[in-house]
This record gives C-alpha cells, structure tokens and sequence, in this order.
C-alpha cells in the first residue's frame, strides 16, 4: 500500500492487476503518491500479489465496501471484473478506468473516464514504422497473454507491417528463465526473423538478455513497448531501436487530480485522456534516463 499523509477529506484507491513482481508500476505508485500529495488527499494502491484476477475482483468489492471518495482502477479482463466495478459505481463511488480497457469499455461499466494509451493504435503506429525500416516478419514476446487488451499491441503491430498476425506471437510466461530461452528457442527456429516486440519491461528485460547472448544485439531490429532501467540502457547501446512510451506516470497522477476537483466542484473533462503512445529513442533519453523507473 502506498499512502501520503492523512488528509481529513478524500479518499481515494487504485486497484492494479500488477503482481508484486513487476517493476513497471512502481511509477504508478510513485505518482498516485506524489498526487496525494499535491492535492492533500489520502490514496491507497492495492493489488493482487500474484497477478490473480479473481483475487483483484475482491479487492475491488473491499475497496467499495470501505466506501472511498473515487476508484481507480484497471479493465485486465472485463469478464471478471465487470461485476465489482459496476457495483461501486451502483453505490456512487466515481471511477475512472486507466492502464487496461477501452474508453468504450469504461463508459458501458459506467465510469467516468478512461485514462491510458489505446493499444491497438500504439501497435499501428509502432508496425508501420517498422515497415518503413524495412521490416517484414516479427516476434512479439508476450508476457500477459491472459490480458486481451495488450495483445492488441501485437496485432496492430502485425497490421502495421501488412502480415498475419499467425504464430509470431508467443506465451512467453512471466518467469525470466523462461522467457530468455523461448525467446532463443524461437529465433533458433525462425532464424530469417526481422524483428523482435516486447511487451514490457517483464518480456524486454529477458529478451535482451538472449539477444546478447546469442549474438544479436544490435542486428536484430527490436522495438519494445514501455520503459524501465534495462531498456533505457538496451535503447542507448543500440540494442533496441525504440520503446512505446504510454507515461504510466499520467495514468496514475490525472486520475487522482480529476477525481479531486470532480468531488470538490463537480468537474470534469470531457473527453477521455490518452496518456500515449509516444516513442522514445536513442537522441531523447536524457529526461527519461534520468527518471527511469521512478516517473518515466
């Protein structure tokens, strides 16, 4: 649980689908903190240790019970958590979506908002500036097959370039052992790959791991989508070309600053708000390296 001082007046909570083991959040929790903060309100991160789904849906339903002035929350898989979200919103607790979802999907559970980077178009963009750098065929490493939503990132990848999708997306798994070696046991097999797109920090790190080890790096044209400390290092040593960047740091930070002023003076944007995408590279690191893991 992340927390700032006590404030006497709002209250809010975001619910993650993020296991404890993957890095890439603690820039969420870094900026619903410093958002607190700001806005002299109490905020509380919770998240199921594992990554568990149904685990996250009774975090959701605890977090309504204790009645907070606004939910935010991810849509990792619509099916399970439909029901919990629809609830808090039935009892009036505002809530905005962020990070996993669609702004169409939040709007039909009810929501206020949908605060993140629409994956499919981040993967249009990412595929059709892989093809005017000549590729043609891919490997999109990912790590979260059981979240739908960011596989889309793969299929816009592959209609960017023009192909079929087919078999060049693999369930890497979340252990990086495992995905080290599928990863290398993929490129041994399809040796004639252009190009490899990792999902994340979780699938990045290990890939850039078998890129070095095989030989690689630095020849195999690689794309990542977000950011973290082994992947600004990769970008600057030109082992990967470039990283999505969807600025988690938004996505944590909005949502507290709309819900404040919503219960405070009954405002609110009127369109949702998309947090990316935005490419990052090797000629604008020096912010991001700066930052990276922290707020970038």
């Amino acid at each position: 649980m992340v927390g700032t001082a006590q404030a006497e007046g709002e209250r809010f909570v975001l619910v993650s689908h993020a296991p404890d083991s993957d890095s890439w959040w603690n820039t969420i929790k870094n900026a619903l903190a410093l958002a607190g903060e700001q806005m002299d309100v109490e905020v509380e991160y919770r998240n199921p240790t594992t990554g568990d789904i149904a685990d996250m849906a009774r975090i959701i339903e605890q977090a309504t019970a204790t009645n907070p002035d606004g939910i935010i929350t991810t849509l990792a898989d619509p099916d399970v958590l439909k029901g919990p979200i629809e609830d808090a919103v039935a009892k009036g607790i505002p809530v905005i979506i962020i990070n996993s979802g669609t702004p169409e999907q939040a709007a039909e559970l009810g929501a206020l908002m949908y605060v993140g980077q629409p994956e499919y178009d981040a993967g249009l963009a990412a595929g059709q500036r892989a093809k005017r750098d000549g590729i043609a065929s891919f490997l999109c490493v990912n790590h979260v097959v059981s979240n739908p939503v960011v596989g889309e990132r793969c299929r816009g990848f592959a209609d960017g370039l023009g192909v079929e999708l087919g078999e060049s997306m693999i369930d890497s798994g979340q252990d990086p052992a495992e995905i080290k070696n599928k990863v290398m046991a993929y490129l041994s097999a399809n040796p004639d790959t252009d190009a490899i797109l990792t999902l994340g920090p979780t699938s990045a790190d290990p890939t850039i791991e078998a890129v070095k080890e095989n030989g690689m790096a630095g020849e195999i044209y690689f794309g990542t989508f977000d950011l973290g400390a082994e992947i600004v290092k990769a970008i600057k040593d030109g082992t990967i070309q470039w990283g999505i960047d969807q600025q988690p740091f938004l996505q944590a930070y909005l949502p507290v600053i709309v819900l404040t002023n919503y219960k405070r003076y009954g405002v609110l944007p009127g369109n949702n708000i998309n947090s990316g995408p935005g490419f990052v590279t090797k000629d604008a690191l020096e912010m991001v390296e700066k930052f990276a893991g922290e707020y970038r």
